[in-house]
């Protein structure tokens, strides 16, 4: 089974909200999900608003196999997860 670090959208409309969660790579964006790692908030005032994340949950996960999609790749970067070089 393949495994993907991705975007889960939880928000209303106009107010998007995003569980960054661990998922099978055949199940739908919104759909069945293994794990959840954190939040992100794309509209959230400063960095620590917009992010909050397990970064050792993410290691972990990182270890065993699971890719991270574009954008959580960014946002695994940002908060120090994946090496800027990876």
């Amino acid at each position: 089974m393949a495994t993907r670090i991705r975007l889960r959208r939880t928000g209303r409309k106009k107010v998007p909200l995003y569980r960054i969660v661990v998922a099978d790579q055949e199940s739908p964006r919104d759909g069945r999900f293994i794990e959840i790692l954190g939040t992100y908030d794309p509209k959230g005032k400063t960095a620590s608003d917009k992010v909050q994340l397990d970064v050792d949950k993410a290691k972990n996960w990182i270890a065993r196999g699971a890719t991270p999609s574009e954008t959580v790749e960014a946002i695994l970067k940002h908060a120090g997860v994946l090496s800027a070089q990876a």
